[in-house]
């Protein structure tokens, strides 16, 4: 394959890593693996258009993208958009697509597993047209983003720290609102404290990503109206991999899921793959079954039982 590498410099492992070595250690194992291969390594503002300017070429058969959840979100975009395959390298804080695609966690060890892997298609998200590979949400997560975007932090773990911080703060000050959507045939308006859509429905881990990228349906989440001790209830349901069993929540597994917010505050705020973005009126998230090529281990295709790969949901 035709394959482009972009590593994001500003991204949390590669922050202190010798980005030289690693370039050239990249090339030489997709060079081995016989594939054509060239690496740059970018700053993160630039990596984006980058990508963009790529995968646009004739001659380009996919990138692999190394970063953070931001960057590896916006070169999924990019290799749907443009129809070329994706190769996922995890330098980031949470590394969420990466679990999901159960590639390494070690940025070394991803190179080897992308360069003599095989492609597979996997599906994507999208919220009113914009692709996400991981979830929408508002209400409490987008109220703990917003806390933590006030926070000064240089490095990773203290990202996860100002994280901490907001988590606390969303607890003594949950959010409450109204929500109406429309999905797998049922039409409801109800009070909420968080909604959260996700590609694919999330797996029984504390991090939230879905297991199986091949479900054919999106996890469609509502959690009730919450006090302080609610918040704190549904936190150690999340660290415990066990929101489905939280009584506050509601799970369904749609394919697309219609949202209305009718008293939407004017800065009323989103997340999408972790971006903090203001929150339209109207939301339509819908699911691409199987539309997103990617690299994965060789064999992991096979691996995954055809009893996971389920049709679309109705």
């Amino acid at each position: 394959m035709k394959l482009m590498g972009f590593f994001n410099r500003d991204g949390g492992t590669f922050r202190t890593t010798d980005m030289d070595a690693y370039e050239k250690r990249a090339e030489a194992v997709f060079r081995e693996a016989g594939h054509d291969f060239d690496a740059i390594v970018f700053s993160g503002k630039e990596i984006v258009p980058a990508m963009e300017r790529a995968a646009r070429r004739d001659d380009i058969d996919g990138i692999v993208a190394g970063g953070g959840d931001g960057t590896i979100s916006a070169a999924a975009s990019i290799a749907w958009k443009n129809g070329v395959a994706l190769g996922v390298v995890p330098a980031g804080t949470m590394n969420l697509f990466a679990r999901s695609l159960r590639v390494p966690l070690d940025i070394w060890q991803a190179l080897d597993v992308l360069a003599f892997g095989e492609v597979d298609q996997v599906d994507i998200a999208s919220a009113n047209d914009r692709p996400f590979v991981h979830q929408f949400s508002a209400g409490l997560h987008a109220r703990m983003v917003r806390y933590r975007n006030s926070y000064s932090y240089r490095s990773r773990f203290g990202k996860m720290r100002a994280s901490a911080r907001a988590a606390f703060g969303v607890v003594l000050n949950p959010p409450e609102f109204e929500i109406e959507f429309e999905a797998a045939g049922m039409r409801e308006r109800r009070r909420v404290s968080a909604v959260s859509v996700s590609n694919n429905p999330f797996g029984e881990n504390a991090l939230l990503y879905a297991d199986n990228l091949n479900s054919g349906e999106l996890g469609f989440y509502t959690a009730n109206p919450l006090k302080p001790l609610g918040v704190a209830r549904l936190a150690v349901d999340m660290l415990r991999g066990k929101v489905r069993e939280n009584v506050d929540v509601m799970v369904m597994h749609p394919a697309e899921v219609h949202l209305h917010f009718p008293k939407l505050r004017a800065k009323a705020n989103c997340v999408i793959d972790g971006e903090l973005l203001p929150l339209a009126r109207d939301v339509t998230l819908k699911l691409h079954p199987g539309e997103l090529r990617v690299l994965v281990k060789e064999g992991l295709a096979a691996q995954v039982a055809q009893s996971e790969r389920r049709e679309p949901a109705s």
